[in-house]
């Protein structure tokens, strides 16, 4: 893409923008212009970076958008020099809306350079930009997160805004791997909430770290009428056999009711570690070469298998053993002969689990 053509997309993103802004409607008219725009790489980048001085608020605003989309379409090319610009520019930035896109594009950079701006906007009295950082914060934390990045989200967890506390929850509780005394308080807190949504990420990070305080909170809800999705996902990371007679009564099918069946019974989940351990074993029969083990993530459900090219080397593949038992019909053998045709390179990489934690 020419960069006259760049400039082009660039410029009528900012007309719809403008319009919408003043019409009080979405923040995101312009978005599929500037995602276009994002595709040419550094001369995006280029773009951008020359409009984050100018006087109007709305070019600023859609210049930290398109860092953000360049950042996160072309990787680790050219997020760093994102990241770098939209930082600079929050070090003077006053002007709500665009701060909102300064937290929204640095959470698209995952750089972890972004915790001490997000930390900073998160204290704005907008409520959008709040909210923004609440969702954005998560992505830039290392694992383990840093105790400033905790700090952040905790005290988001209790800002008087509903949607803010909510999407702090999720990012402490579920997106991370924050872990300890005020974490898990925190967390204990919101299971208190008033609003429902957040109630139920409270008890769903609680369980996610099998506080066994969660357990009869969740007996609770799983009583109600209505029951969240995250609640059976709790009650899969608490795999309370207790659970079980009020899980029963849910349809199998339903979103998240099979995965709290299976670790909640305790013969399902043995059956389950049997067959992970005789896949390992029949693997091992037909490759003795490899370096081949079973583990489980702290803050993932079930077990992993992992394959090394040789005894000490980084790990070359990993299946989440639910996902691979699922592909062979729940036969062992079957499942060691899909991990042998993997190795041969016909499925790379297979088999991933519905959730990994990311700090």
């Amino acid at each position: 893409m020419e960069s006259h053509e760049v400039a082009e997309l660039f410029d009528q993103a900012v007309r719809d923008l403008r319009r919408a802004t003043e019409l009080d409607e979405a923040p995101d008219e312009g978005w599929e212009l500037l995602c276009r725009a994002a595709d040419s790489g550094h001369s995006a980048v280029r773009l951008a970076v020359g409009h984050l001085a100018d006087p109007d608020g709305v070019v600023r605003a859609a210049a930290c958008d398109l860092l953000g989309l360049a950042g996160d379409v072309h990787g680790d090319d050219l997020r760093a020099e994102a990241a770098v610009a939209l930082i600079s520019l929050a070090a003077n930035e006053t002007d709500p809306e665009v701060q909102w896109s300064i937290a929204r594009a640095l959470g698209a950079t995952g750089d972890p350079r972004a915790l001490p701006t997000l930390a900073d906007l998160a204290g704005s009295p907008d409520t959008d930009v709040r909210f923004r950082v609440a969702v954005s914060l998560p992505a830039v934390l290392d694992d383990p997160p840093a105790e400033a990045g905790e700090a952040v989200l905790i005290e988001l967890c209790t800002d008087s805004v509903p949607k803010v506390r909510e999407w702090a929850t999720f990012g402490l509780g579920w997106t991370s791997s924050a872990d300890g005394v005020t974490v898990r308080q925190a967390l204990w807190d919101r299971t208190q909430d008033t609003d429902p949504e957040v109630r139920a990420e409270g008890v769903r990070g609680l369980a996610r770290r099998r506080d066994p305080r969660a357990l009869p909170l969740l007996r609770e809800l799983l009583a109600e009428d209505e029951v969240h999705r995250f609640t059976f996902q709790a009650a899969a990371y608490l795999a309370d056999p207790s659970l079980l007679p009020l899980l029963n009564e849910f349809d199998p099918d339903a979103p998240g009711v099979a995965e709290a069946l299976l670790e909640c019974d305790p013969a399902r989940r043995t059956q389950r570690d049997d067959a992970a351990t005789r896949i390992l074993e029949l693997v091992h029969l037909q490759r003795p070469d490899l370096g081949i083990a079973l583990f489980s993530e702290r803050f993932d459900l079930g077990l992993n298998l992992e394959v090394s090219v040789r005894p000490g080397a980084e790990p070359s593949h990993s299946w989440w053993v639910d996902g691979l038992l699922a592909r062979a019909g729940g036969d062992p053998e079957l499942a060691a002969r899909l991990v042998i045709d993997d190795l041969a390179g016909t499925r790379p990489r297979a088999s991933q689990p519905p959730h990994r934690a990311t700090g």
